[in-house]
């Protein structure tokens, strides 16, 4: 397998571990009663509960826009140095956003998206030919 499709299938895995701890955040801090139900009117998460639906959101956001890029850079013939960089910052980079916005450590949570964002520019630009 590629390095550009790895680095997609481990963001892949990396959101499904997210989307497991957020499930286990929401049970600890609203009950697995009030989680099986039908979620009307709970109030929005708080504390790490909160970090955790957030961190989620971020990755699936984040996703949104690598998979279509890589995918487009694979199909169009245009993967190189670059992409391969490209995929490793950006799940590299997502491997650390994710347990540092857990724990809420601010400045260190946005060098490490910057460095996925660093990522996806690569990719991109070798999408459109720059690179």
């Amino acid at each position: 397998m590629i390095v550009e499709l790895r680095m997609l299938v481990y963001s892949a895995a990396l959101l499904f571990v997210l989307v497991f701890i957020q499930a286990q955040a929401g049970i600890s801090a609203q009950g697995l009663s009030e989680m099986a139900g039908n979620r009307d009117g709970m109030a929005p998460p708080t504390g790490f509960a909160g970090r955790a639906r957030r961190t989620v959101d971020n990755h699936i956001e984040g996703m949104a826009i690598f998979a279509p890029l890589l995918i487009a850079a694979i199909l169009g013939h245009r993967i190189n140095h670059w992409t391969a960089i490209g995929s490793q910052f950006y799940f590299y980079g997502r491997l650390v956003h994710a347990p540092v916005y857990l724990l809420g450590l601010p400045w260190i949570r946005s060098v490490a998206f910057m460095v996925g964002v660093a990522g996806m520019a690569f990719i991109f630009l070798s999408d459109v030919g720059v690179l």
